[in-house]
């Protein structure tokens, strides 16, 4: 009897210790999780960036994309029906909104046409003399005067003086149109292609764009843009604009990528054939703002009538608000350094970094208090 009573207190007993130990890894488990997050905060944790004198703070997220995205550039022009474009009925030449344009426009009405209108009336002028004095009714019988020295030098010499006094001033214009522009012009390169026309901005970051005709309402699809008065006259409207400063002297590019095309503007006096293989230049100054259309004026193929070109005549400043909004840099303004770039993207590249290495240095609670691997985390963008 007494040996199975201390049987079964041993049994008891054993039980009694099994529960114990068992408690006791229960709570060991549930008190394990709450002790690793105070130790995760020391690996996580970033040191602060230090701003050395002289060097401004990174731009807050805000500001840095104002600057990545300045606000689209707004047209505020109007086309002019008298200036920059064709108008119904009309004979003379366009206004011209270049010195090279006015000089030209001054040889044509007071040179030119003045020398045309003369000789045209001294040649009709003979003409109707010879019918008169030399008819049949007033001389029966025919002269046989066959040379005269006087006349034949006159006929002769007269000419040669006129096309040197053309001559003259027509080569210095031309001269003019084709000069070598100065270091501050603004370089605009004209791509021809079939058919329309593609444009680079070499000295202002090298950015692009390309230009197409508009097309008319009817002749538009469901959503595409069509052209409106806003935009120009039929057929030389286009959806992007050749943005160019007034005041400013411009190197014009011209070449093409498959035939014969050439960029004209008549308000300029600007015509100039853009081969394939070929970079042909030419410089003009606009003295005006406003909107001005041109035409591909080089047989190219079936739809060489629908290459128009406009360009869009602005102030300093609003060209280079423009040039902002296209993503490009004006000549002068300095880009920010390699190494500020690096300092300004450290601060925000470091929280980034240190979340990444908080799961492996986590199970080992020794790694936590290694507090030099943090900097080491935090510079592993630089360079």
């Amino acid at each position: 009897m007494g040996t199975q009573v201390g049987t079964s207190m041993k049994i008891v007993h054993s039980l009694l210790l099994a529960l114990s130990l068992a408690g006791a890894a229960v709570s060991a488990q549930a008190t394990a999780p709450a002790a690793a997050p105070a130790a995760a905060p020391t690996v996580t944790t970033a040191p602060a960036p230090v701003i050395e004198p002289g060097v401004a703070p990174a731009a807050a997220p805000g500001a840095t994309d104002a600057k990545a995205n300045p606000p689209a550039y707004v047209s505020t022009f109007k086309p002019d029906p008298h200036i920059g474009q064709p108008e119904p009925g009309g004979w003379k030449l366009p206004v011209q909104v270049t010195p090279t344009g006015e000089r030209a426009l001054w040889m044509h009405n007071v040179i030119l046409m003045p020398v045309i209108v003369i000789i045209s009336l001294f040649v009709l002028g003979l003409l109707l003399w010879v019918m008169f004095r030399f008819r049949a009714a007033a001389n029966p019988i025919p002269g046989k005067t066959t040379h005269n020295t006087f006349i034949e030098v006159v006929w002769t010499l007269v000419p040669v003086l006129i096309l040197v006094a053309i001559a003259v001033p027509s080569i210095s214009l031309l001269a003019e149109q084709f000069k070598t522009p100065p270091k501050n012009a603004v370089t605009i390169k004209a791509i021809g292609n079939q058919w329309y026309w593609t444009y680079e901005y070499p000295d202002n970051g090298g950015f692009e764009l390309t230009a197409n005709m508009l097309k008319e309402k009817k002749d538009a699809a469901p959503g595409e843009r069509f052209r409106t008065d806003a935009d120009g006259v039929r057929l030389l409207a286009t959806d992007n604009h050749v943005v160019l400063p007034v005041g400013v002297p411009i190197r014009v590019l011209v070449t093409s990528n498959d035939v014969i095309h050439s960029w004209a503007m008549p308000a300029f006096w600007a015509k100039l054939d853009g081969v394939p293989g070929r970079i042909n230049q030419m410089s003009f100054t606009i003295e005006r703002p406003g909107l001005y259309y041109g035409q591909c004026s080089e047989l190219c193929g079936a739809r060489h009538g629908f290459m128009p070109i406009t360009v869009e005549a602005v102030s300093p400043a609003q060209f280079a608000a423009w040039v902002a909004s296209k993503g490009g840099t004006m000549p002068g303004a300095t880009p920010p350094s390699g190494a500020a770039a690096s300092e300004a993207a450290a601060p925000a590249a470091a929280p980034a970094a240190a979340p990444a290495a908080a799961p492996a240095a986590a199970p080992e609670a020794p790694a936590a208090t290694n507090q030099t691997d943090a900097p080491a985390a935090a510079n592993s963008t630089e360079g």
